[in-house]
């Protein structure tokens, strides 16, 4: 599998937002206690980890990614264990420290791997006075970064979270917010935004229908400026907005759910990781709800490294259809490829009676990239271009010919004169057409280039012809 994706050198994203310590304690319970109806934990075991944005900073920092984390803490021991906990991971932290506010912890007790009572430890006030504090950090360190993440979990750094997103724009810095509370207009002009439904449903009401979702959700990223809009839900799945394409839908990948604690943290931290290099949002969004699904299979808040990630989405994509394939089943197959980095090469034509000069064809085409993906006119459409008498074979005898050529991936049809549709459609990484044509003469070129796409243009081996094969059978 090519993990060019998980390529995180020299990649450098800046993390600002409501930083806590989630601390937990273990231990067994035998007794209730004689003071009151209550479970006696026996604390044998303490651990602490960087909960709220630090956890952020963290899942980035465990793919591989140089993570600047900026935040409020206290002036407390609380602080000293985060920093530690972070710097151990390789997070640079750039805190404000507070006079008069606590670090924000969340202290769990636990037991056989149930969580008995949360603990918070926290003050808030209406008014940050570190807000300026927090503005000047992010102004120095965005010209430096790839991408910032603004985690807002309403607690006070984040409540000028607009002049921060400002100040990305102003150095055109994408900006991806995980964002809190009723009032979705302070974010506007960021890059992405990704509530879950209960967040989203608060702002724009109730949506009995994904229909319903998907047009709310289209008019919320319009008004606010906003280049794509993903919704979480839960174990309904993800749907993206972006730009002026159809809306994007993923199933779940979680297998079993046993703990939801910083899954919200993991999608927003893969999600731009993997932007920052692919520059694709269906691609970051694929590799953020596998990484969805492997921690909520975990207890407590859990972070996924890049070897577990390329892992699953190798498992993943073994399972990948080759072969004869309808166009709506091969584009599903084309996203797998393409968000696991893999070069997807198109080409199309009749093939009505499959020669050497076909496969010589096919093995050039291939080796412009790494799945090749067949188009083949249907019977009534090679009708219409080739006269009453063709297609000597039928649709389905010259898929299953083609199907057998090693060098193809997957072979698929379309019933219109040109494939201009199915290009587009499938917006391949390279279009290759063979003969003797300019680029800008090919049908479905000008879609590949604005897309990023290649367009080749191969040479049919001399000596072999589908015309003159049917000539020579009529004499």
């Amino acid at each position: 599998m090519n993990s060019s994706y998980l390529n995180f050198k020299d990649k450098h994203i800046l993390v600002v937002g409501d930083v806590m310590l989630d601390r937990y304690w273990h231990g067994g319970t035998s007794r209730i206690s004689p003071e009151a109806p209550v479970q006696v934990v026996k604390v044998s075991t303490i651990e602490d980890r960087p909960g709220g944005a630090a956890n952020v900073a963290l899942g980035l920092a465990k793919l591989g990614v140089a993570v600047t984390l900026v935040g409020v803490v206290g002036k407390d021991e609380n602080a000293e264990v985060l920093t530690r906990c972070l710097e151990a991971e390789g997070v640079r932290c750039q805190f404000v420290y507070s006079e008069t506010l606590p670090t924000i912890t969340k202290l769990r007790v636990m037991s056989r791997h149930q969580q008995l009572i949360r603990l918070d430890f926290e003050e808030r006030e209406d008014s940050l006075s570190q807000n300026d504090a927090v503005a000047t950090m992010v102004k120095d360190c965005l010209p430096n970064m790839d991408a910032v993440i603004y985690s807002d979990y309403a607690k006070g750094c984040l409540a000028d979270v607009q002049t921060l997103i400002q100040l990305s724009n102003t150095v055109n810095v994408p900006s991806f917010i995980d964002p809190k509370g009723d009032d979705f207009s302070i974010y506007k002009g960021a890059t992405l935004v990704k509530p879950n439904l209960l967040e989203f449903e608060n702002i724009v009401g109730k949506c009995s229908s994904v229909k319903e979702l998907e047009e709310k959700a289209k008019t919320l990223r319009e008004q606010f400026g906003w280049e794509a809009l993903l919704v979480t839900r839960g174990e309904d799945g993800l749907i993206l907005l972006s730009d002026d394409k159809p809306p994007f839908s993923l199933a779940t990948a979680a297998k079993e759910v046993f703990d939801v604690t910083g899954a919200g943290d993991t999608v927003v931290a893969v999600l731009t990781a993997v932007y920052v290099t692919s520059k694709r949002f269906i691609d970051a969004v694929e590799y953020a709800n596998q990484a969805a699904g492997y921690v909520v299979g975990k207890l407590g808040t859990a972070s996924i490294n890049a070897a577990q990630l390329d892992s699953i989405m190798y498992q993943r994509n073994r399972t990948t259809n080759f072969g004869v394939l309808s166009p709506v089943d091969v584009l599903e197959q084309i996203k797998l490829a393409q968000v696991s980095g893999e070069k997807v090469v198109f080409t199309n034509g009749c093939f009505d009676i499959l020669h050497p000069g076909h496969v010589a064809y096919m093995k050039q085409a291939k080796a412009l990239g790494d799945r090749l993906i067949v188009a083949v006119n249907t019977d009534a459409s090679v009708k219409r271009l080739k006269g009453e008498k063709r297609p000597i074979n039928n649709l389905e005898h010259r898929m299953a010919v083609l199907e057998g050529i090693g060098a193809i991936d997957w072979v698929t049809w379309f019933d219109e004169d040109t494939p201009k549709e199915i290009i587009e459609a499938l917006s391949p990484n390279v279009l290759v057409k063979g003969g003797d044509y300019t680029i800008e003469s090919i049908v479905g070129a000008e879609h590949v280039l604005s897309h990023g796409g290649e367009v080749k243009v191969l040479t049919f081996v001399d000596g072999y012809s589908t015309t003159s094969i049917i000539e020579k059978a009529n004499l």
